[in-house]
């Protein structure tokens, strides 16, 4: 939620004028917002009244927003507009850091810099009056060394992309491919390269040469596609992320020639939910807004110790043949018995040909296995790996099919010997 801070009442306030382009800016930031809901919100608020502060938020929390995703981009907008009484100097911050003198130290909060995109647009036109500087400065930027655009995107975290950013490392990851090499099963097919004998073929041949053995038939070992098993985290903490991720598994499931033999899709928070058939539609936003429907524990607790145990026990033996891979995507914070999550953890280790965990939290440079989760879980998985940009899901997709592969595992676990 926004910070409780006080508001400024000016002597001419347009109320009404700016619940309206509050309302605005929320719907350009992504929240589904009418002018039924606009004049909602201004009856709403002559009838809550504008003296408690705490009122006049959850007034417009309740007009405006209808889902849980919607909560923290509804408080960040509202910080920017109502609260901070230099918010257009905070939101050009975000928006162009290069400019000394207004930049903040910091990194923009979850969904900020969406807020702040969605409340500068417009903003002459928009915004209430604002007294003239006396000395206009004309700034010049040089962006001719800067990089593209994409390869900006790659490296940026996903919880501090903007609207439009996020649309764009949408696109990049509908485009790349999780390639997976073939595993060689004990079957075989005919090749006269093959180093086993083929003894019923060979004999067949013999026999119709009157008993002669001529020709030796050889086999070589047939390949075999593995499954790809995904368990994505969508709490609190990871829903920007998650969100991302199950783009590009869309991709993954939709995609020819990619080499997975199937891809299945599990989400997890305070339940487990397979998604597998929604991902399997075509178009992406359907499947993504079915599997939002499916799952409805968008945004809440964390439950990852219930929710692993739920899948041993009840799709482990359904979805975990024929070598499966799989891939953990959460951030480990836990609240539950670790010592429970370490033996379920332990459990579909051993069910897998591979686990490799993918942790946002591993973008900081300092991030330690200090968490009981992260530290219960981290011995039983094969690679530990970060998973918050494009970049990082590009790495996934080079070391995937690596064995020997650990990632900052190795790296983590010596600092919890230490």
């Amino acid at each position: 939620m926004a910070e409780q801070l006080p508001i400024d009442i000016p002597d001419n306030p347009k109320l009404a004028q700016n619940i309206t382009h509050f309302a605005r800016a929320l719907r350009k930031a992504g929240l589904p917002i009418g002018t039924g809901r606009v004049v909602d919100a201004i009856r709403a608020v002559q009838a809550a009244g504008f003296t408690e502060k705490q009122d006049f938020y959850w007034t417009l929390h309740a007009c405006f927003v209808n889902r849980p995703e919607h909560r923290t981009i509804f408080a960040q907008v509202f910080r920017l507009y109502w609260r901070d009484p230099r918010y257009l100097e905070h939101m050009m911050s975000m928006m162009l850091p290069a400019i000394r003198g207004v930049q903040e130290e910091r990194k923009a909060d979850a969904a900020e810099k969406r807020a702040a995109e969605a409340l500068l647009d417009g903003v002459e036109r928009d915004l209430p009056e604002v007294a003239e500087q006396e000395e206009e400065t004309e700034l010049e930027i040089d962006a001719s060394q800067t990089a593209s655009s994409e390869e900006r995107l790659r490296s940026l975290d996903f919880e501090q992309m903007s609207t439009a950013e996020i649309a764009q490392a949408k696109r990049m990851l509908s485009r790349l491919a999780l390639p997976v090499k073939p595993i060689e099963s004990r079957r075989g097919q005919s090749s006269h390269l093959g180093h086993r004998i083929d003894r019923a073929r060979t004999l067949r041949a013999a026999m119709r040469q009157g008993g002669e053995l001529r020709d030796i038939a050889k086999l070589k070992p047939k390949p075999r596609w593995p499954n790809l098993v995904v368990l994505c985290d969508i709490s609190g903490s990871m829903s920007q992320y998650s969100r991302i991720v199950l783009h590009f598994l869309h991709a993954v499931s939709n995609a020819k020639g990619a080499g997975w033999a199937k891809v299945h899709a599990f989400t997890f928070g305070t339940r487990l939910t397979n998604i597998t058939r929604h991902l399997q539609q075509r178009d992406v936003d359907a499947a993504l807004a079915a599997a939002g429907a499916e799952a409805q524990d968008w945004e809440g607790g964390t439950r990852i110790g219930e929710c692993l145990h739920a899948f041993n026990r009840d799709w482990s033996r359904r979805v975990m043949g024929q070598g499966a891979v799989v891939l953990l995507i959460s951030d480990g914070l836990d609240r539950g018995d670790p010592e429970a999550l370490g033996k379920e953890t332990e459990r579909l280790h051993l069910s897998a040909r591979r686990l490799i965990w993918l942790n946002p939290l591993l973008r900081w440079d300092g991030f330690a296995p200090k968490a009981q989760g992260v530290a219960a879980m981290l011995p039983h998985v094969d690679s530990f790996r970060a998973g918050h940009s494009i970049a990082s899901l590009e790495d996934l997709a080079n070391v995937i099919s690596k064995p020997d592969d650990v990632g900052e595992k190795a790296r983590l676990l010596s600092a919890l010997s230490d």
